[in-house]
């Protein structure tokens, strides 16, 4: 089979599940569950045919896999969609592919074991299942397997099918097409309890959220169409005319040139799918959903995606970067990453939510990534988002293992009051859950950026010596927002997992099933080793070592790099290319790594290795009433909800419903109904009766009723006058026929 044939099937096994397990095997949760992980499988399969097929062309960049259909007739010409693997989607879909699959299998264990939080309220339905004695002698009942099972794996093979296809795509429409589809499955699946009202509005709010960013993406799509007649990408982002057209063109908006003002429409579709500043507020509340849904959204599909869409239109977000200085646009870019880096860094400290502290980590770290788009280092972007998407899928689906192992703890002790998502009802988990505890700290170290044996430590560096070289601003704040992940961080090892038990429930938690750790140790794996293919070569000492093993040094840098290869060495594009080339070494970025790292995690350490049961978080009188404020997240729900929130809901009971409804709709359709009423009591006055019934009805009845009337005469019974009028007509005929016949002669 073709490489180009194969790339289109990639994202089609995930949506055949989805309908199989709609259509037909709803009812059979075990089948559901094969034909979703087995779809999975496929697509992972081709997925890591296709990336090796891509290791093996040489100057990926410059010949891609590519192949195209019409889809749409625009008048005289098509619009074309297709699909293309360059090296950028080459390494997308090899992270996607892992992850994905990853989060199927665990998918598995995660609802055959134990009790998911929240299933007492879930739709009403009440627990059934294996039967549980507490430690007061209570029987309890477990639910066991999640009703809606079926469901669950339909909704994440759709999920799927939207990130593979828009990873797969070679133009920005049908990356549109996939990056709506997973829109509508974070709301299916954010929402999937949705018998639990925190969940219903999780489920609004992340979709109301993220649709503002969409509309203005679809603004910027509709822009560049008007604008290029096209949306592939290298009819775009490859072709130096168009760039330099876009880039010298005004667009009549804040100064702003055509490429900056559509760059920074697409960019804010991207604040609102990645989670960033001030669209972040979705993300927290999507803890709501089942933990391979947070570990789907945060690693593998939803949020990536947005960064995946900064990278691939770089080259027009740079558009005018004249002598190496970055354009407008890049520098909006720029200071929403680095702000929202910092920004929920801070808030992370104050969590203690297991999940809710990885989601701000999680915008955190999607800040790393924009605000180094933004100074120009897009490969170190693209590096950190593979890196990132493995140790944060690993991280939360160690955090589901760990909320699995803290509700057998409440069902044995049938204290359902203690939330098994409190970090501070945990502790001592490391020897009651071995294999969960090695993953995740192998997860936490890499998202701390733990030197040299982590994957996070290579790209998060490689981040802060762009930003030391271009943006010496950027790299203070991202060195802050560093030292905080490590802290917070190793405060979430320590609170989970180190230390004596803090609750009953917590002694009598366990590891979980195969299912659900077989992910965990393969996640942990490529957290480790990911990082080895981004050694720079001037790193002291190991950036040596892949050239004398034979291996191309900094293999990730030299690879991605090349996926904008025909931009020109001179002029505005090539000062792009000056702006995304490597830095050279130099010891205070690396030194600044290393200090940040060590000292927030021997910080952290430090502050909560021996917190006792009851005991107030530490940070509560170091901070003062800043505590009460970053665990409020800055109050930005509750500001959101009385800018934007309340101000809805008024103008939709007070001026839709009072005025708009029934003064204006309601006053337009009474006066049509008396208007109605009108012309039809005088069509009928002046019309209807006078003509219609009167002249057509009455008199056409009485002239039919004359002549019943006359007919009626000859109907007497009589056979001998029948036969007279007979004889009478047959001569009368026969008259007339001869008579006629004379005349003819």
């Amino acid at each position: 089979m073709a490489t180009e044939t194969l790339i289109w099937l990639i994202p089609l096994p995930p949506l055949l599940a989805f309908f199989l397990i709609v259509l037909v095997t709803n009812r059979s949760k075990a089948l559901s569950h094969t034909i979703g992980v087995g779809a999975a499988l496929l697509s992972w399969l081709g997925s890591m045919v296709v990336f090796f097929q891509a290791l093996r062309v040489e100057h990926l960049g410059e010949h891609p896999f590519l192949s195209s259909i019409n889809w749409l007739q625009t008048g005289d010409t098509w619009l074309r969609i297709g699909v293309q693997i360059d090296p950028l989607s080459a390494v997308t879909l090899f992270f996607v592919a892992w992850t994905i699959f990853m989060i199927f299998i665990y998918s598995v264990g995660y609802h055959n074991y134990g009790q998911p939080k929240g299933d007492h309220d879930r739709k009403g339905l009440p627990p059934h299942g294996a039967t549980v004695t507490d430690v007061h002698g209570h029987s309890h009942t477990v639910l066991s397997v999640e009703p809606m099972y079926s469901r669950f794996f339909a909704f994440l093979g759709l999920f799927a099918f939207g990130m593979y296809t828009l990873v797969v795509s070679d133009n920005l429409l049908t990356l549109f097409v996939g990056w709506e589809i997973m829109g509508l499955c974070s709301y299916l699946l954010i929402g999937f309890w949705y018998g639990k009202p925190s969940a219903r509005a999780a489920m609004i709010k992340a979709f109301m959220t993220t649709r503002v960013g969409d509309v203005f993406m679809l603004l910027g799509l509709a822009y560049l169409y008007s604008a290029t007649g096209t949306l592939n990408y290298r009819e775009i982002f490859y072709n130096p005319t168009v760039l330099n057209e876009l880039a010298h063109s005004a667009s009549g908006v804040l100064g702003l040139s055509a490429a900056g003002l559509i760059s920074i429409l697409l960019f804010i579709g991207a604040v609102g799918k990645s989670a960033q500043w001030p669209l972040h507020v979705w993300l927290p509340d999507a803890m709501e959903g089942p933990t391979p849904v947070s570990a789907m959204i945060h690693a593998a599909t939803m949020v990536s995606a947005g960064v995946y869409m900064v990278v691939r239109i770089f080259p027009l977000l740079s558009a005018g970067a004249e002598g190496g200085h970055a354009t407008t646009a890049m520098t909006v870019v720029a200071f929403i990453g680095a702000f929202t880096a910092l920004f929920a860094a801070t808030i992370a400290v104050a969590q203690n939510d297991v999940k809710r502290v990885l989601a701000y980590s999680t915008i955190s770290q999607l800040g790393f990534m924009i605000a180094a788009l933004g100074i120009g280092a897009y490969v170190a972007a693209a590096f950190h988002l593979v890196t990132h998407a493995f140790f944060k899928a690993l991280l939360f689906l160690g955090s589901g293992s760990v909320i699995h192992g803290m509700e057998h703890g409440v069902l044995h002790t049938g204290n359902h009051k203690v939330d098994p998502q409190d970090m501070f009802n945990m502790g001592g988990l490391r020897k009651k859950m071995p294999i969960t505890f090695w993953t995740f700290l192998i997860g936490g170290f890499a998202l701390s950026g733990f030197p040299l044996v982590t994957a996070g430590f290579w790209s998060k560096d490689e981040i802060l010596t762009d930003a030391w070289k271009h943006a010496p601003v950027v790299f203070v704040v991202l060195a802050l927002a560093a030292l905080l992940t490590a802290f917070y961080t190793m405060r979430q090892i320590s609170l989970t997992f180190l230390g004596e038990p803090r609750t009953k429930e917590a002694e009598h938690a366990h590891e979980t099933p195969w299912t659900m750790t077989l992910p965990l140790s393969i996640l942990a794996f490529f957290s480790i080793t990911f990082g080895w293919v981004g050694i720079p070569e001037y790193f002291p000492i190991l950036g040596g070592i892949p050239k004398a093993l034979g291996f191309t040094p900094n293999w990730f840098h030299e690879f991605v790099h090349g996926t904008l290869p025909l931009l020109p060495e001179g002029g505005a594009h090539g000062a792009m290319l000056a702006l995304a080339e490597a830095a050279n070494f130099d010891p205070i970025p690396l030194i600044t790594s290393l200090v940040v790292a060590l000292g927030g995690l021997a910080l952290g350490y430090i502050v909560y290795k021996n917190i006792r049961p009851e005991q107030a978080d530490p940070l509560v009188k170091p901070l003062g009433p800043l505590y009460p404020v970053l665990k409020n997240k800055y109050y930005f729900d509750e500001l959101y909800d009385f800018l934007f929130v309340r101000p809805a809901y008024w103008v939709a009971e007070t001026f839709t419903s009072k005025w708009m409804d029934r003064v204006v709709i309601d006053g337009i359709l009474h006066f049509f109904a008396h208007l109605t009423g009108v012309i039809g009591n005088a069509f009928r006055d002046y019309f209807d009766k006078p003509i219609i019934n009167e002249l057509l009805g009455d008199r056409v009845a009485d002239v039919v009723q004359k002549i019943g009337h006359w007919a009626r005469e000859i109907q007497t019974g009589r056979v001998q006058q029948y036969m007279i009028v007979a004889l009478v007509s047959i001569a009368a005929f026969g008259a007339l026929f001869y008579y006629l016949l004379v005349l003819a002669r």
